[in-house]
Parts: C-alpha cells; structure tokens; sequence
C-alpha cells in the first residue's frame, strides 16, 4: 500500500512542477523580457496600470471605515511576526547546526517585487510590503519547524492532515513502531 501512496504523490509532484512551469511561462509573459533578470513591463501596460491608481490623498484621507477599524488589528502583528521572526532565525542558526539540520535559504521565503507595480500608491505598496513580510515570515517557520519535526518526530497523524508540509510524506505510518525505529536516522538525512 505504502508503495502506492508513493506513486500517487510522485504523480501529484510531477503536475506540481508541471503547473509551476507554466504559471512561470504567463509570468514571464507579463512580466519579462525574454532573458531580462529584471521586471519589466512594456510601456503601453504601464501606462494602463498607471489609468487604474487611486490616488493616495484620496486613498489616505478618505478611506472606508471598515479598513480604519481593522488596521490597528493588522499592523499590531508586526511585532509578533518580527520577534517570531529573531527568535525562530536564532534557533535555524544554533540548533540546526548542532543538529546537523540543512539550513534553510531566508531569501527563498521573502519577495518583495510589488512595487513594480504602477497601479499601486504608496501606502499600498507599504501594505504589500507588511503582507509579503507577514507571509515570508511564516513560510520560513514553517520550513524551520517542519525540518525539525522531521528529526526529532517524523510520524505522521492518525487523522488527516489538511495542510501537510513538504516533508510529511517522508514520515512513517501512525503506529507502525518498526518502521519508525528502522527508518529514523534515514529519514533524518533529509533526502527528499
């Protein structure tokens, strides 16, 4: 059965990469010249985007209310996010070198590339930057502590889990004590 699985999900992952190079094809579309490393945009679709941007007087000093009573909500996770942030960056650099856990690339979780867009002002640009950082911050803990749930407790749950990391399907079967013993230190070398 397990060998099934592993079939199954080497199928998913093959129309996951799959999927990535084209979503990577209609971005480069709209967004590159071919061979350019820098994000373009041709100047008749700046010039459209520029048609649709609110301006930001009008956006800062007339805004809806329900955004006025949410911001403080928002804006108060960045403090959270930045200390989630030294305190998980700390442990990626101590702990998994005394682990001998493979670091992780930082600069694979955090994008900032919104500002090339003409259709935002620069509040929403500043707010694009709080969003991707929020998210960069959490992909990238996700990734430290799914690397060390695979060291230290790589078996998977009895229920299902509705959003796996990628190195759950590495971990060995609920109650299957055997495997977990016999495959620990193989699934610890982290080779997907």
């Amino acid at each position: 059965m397990n060998e099934q699985i592993n079939d199954i999900v080497d199928r998913i992952k093959a129309l996951e990469n799959e999927l990535e190079a084209e979503v990577a094809k209609a971005r480069e579309y709209f967004t590159q010249r071919p061979g350019a490393q820098k994000i373009h945009f041709e100047p008749k679709l700046r010039k459209q985007h520029r048609q649709f941007k609110v301006n930001l007087f009008a956006y800062a000093l007339f805004p809806k209310r329900q955004h006025v009573l949410v911001a403080p909500f928002i804006y108060s996770l960045i403090f959270p996010l930045v200390l989630l942030d030294l305190l998980g960056s700390l442990y990626h650099a101590v702990g998994f070198t005394l682990l001998k856990i493979p670091k992780i690339k930082r600069s694979d979780f955090f994008f900032y590339d919104r500002h090339h867009l003409a259709y935002l002002n620069l509040l929403e640009m500043l707010n694009c930057i709080y969003c991707s950082y929020g998210n960069g911050v959490l992909a990238y803990l996700t990734e430290i502590v799914a690397r060390t749930e695979q060291y230290w407790c790589p078996i998977k749950h009895a229920k299902r889990v509705l959003a796996s990391h990628s190195h759950y399907k590495n971990f060995t079967a609920y109650g299957d004590a055997e495997a977990f013993r016999r495959d620990l230190d193989k699934i610890r070398q982290f080779k997907d």
